[in-house]
């Protein structure tokens, strides 16, 4: 007597979605002879057909969109019970506290969360934003297994001795304006054409890293201040001023803001760096690579 195979109602369950042998057998790697097989086979096991057959394509029957329906109720056990034995292997569980300056946290850090977690469903990640002196603080204390700061030009010289800087992830500052403003679509504007705009600066905590003016713009026109990142960008959207963000940003970027970059030779740069104690843990470890992975991935987007 035929029986039910997982490998039956995956290639059932893809075709259905795919609406076509060829397709279903392109997206699994298998041959559409191979696919074939397989759906006779549970069609036997379910004693009459599964699809009709149709010039473009194929169509569920009856007792095809019950399989479908429990096979896909099944494969989703299987999968959240293969998730659960993988955490009981899985050496990267338990708790991992991670902080950032704000701007790493808008996007960066918590994408490269997400692609932990996604890998390792027995760790707990939680997210702490601070300025960069209090996270050094945290991390030294014990509190945080892995910090990213900014450091560069226009930051304290943080002391860093008796850490170890896991990772640096080299960004650019660019200047958000509003989507109507005669810089967007432009490659790229100099310091000299930024001379006559109105700036809304940021207004955070010591030792945040700032952005507002171009930083080697002399006597800038300041005509906002405000401390979180979606004041000041809804206040560029409303065509209010200008302000300056470093490229970790651009994912978030809110509707009605466009970033341009900025030519000037004289702008020695800032840099994001991923800072963990001496001797990190495995989780920590894993934690600085997937922020190099997202890190590579923004510079791509």
């Amino acid at each position: 007597m035929a029986e039910f195979t997982l490998a039956g109602l995956r290639v059932v369950q893809q075709v259905a979605a795919m609406g076509s042998f060829t397709r279903a057998a392109e997206t699994l790697g298998y041959t559409q002879s191979a696919v074939s097989r397989q759906v006779a086979a549970m069609e036997a096991a379910a004693g009459g057909p599964l699809f009709d057959r149709r010039p473009r394509g194929v169509e569920l029957t009856p007792a095809g969109q019950v399989l479908v329906r429990r096979a896909t109720a099944v494969l989703a056990d299987l999968a959240a019970t293969e998730g659960e034995l993988a955490s009981l292997r899985d050496r990267l569980a338990g708790r991992l506290a991670i902080g950032a300056y704000p701007t790493a946290a808008m996007a960066l850090v918590p994408r490269a969360m997400a692609q932990l977690v996604s890998g390792h469903p027995g760790l707990a990640v939680v997210l702490e934003e601070a300025s960069t002196p209090a996270l050094l603080r945290r991390l030294r204390a014990g509190r945080l297994d892995v910090a990213v700061i900014g450091v560069g030009h226009g930051l304290p010289d943080y002391d860093l001795s008796g850490l170890r800087q896991a990772a640096a992830l080299q960004g650019d500052l660019l200047v958000a304006v509003p989507e109507s403003h005669r810089f967007t679509g432009q490659d790229h504007v100099t310091v000299a054409e930024l001379a006559h705009e109105h700036w809304i600066a940021g207004d955070g905590a010591a030792g945040e890293p700032q952005f507002g003016a171009w930083p080697t713009l002399p006597d800038p026109h300041i005509a906002h201040t405000a401390r979180g990142w979606s004041t000041r960008l809804g206040l560029v959207a409303a065509g209010l001023g200008l302000t300056v963000i470093p490229d970790l940003a651009l994912p978030v970027l809110p509707t009605g803001v466009r970033a341009v970059a900025v030519a000037d030779s004289h702008w020695p740069g800032r840099a994001t760096v991923v800072v963990t104690g001496p001797r990190p843990s495995a989780r920590a470890q894993a934690m600085v690579t997937a922020l190099r992975d997202r890190s590579a991935s923004l510079d791509d987007a």
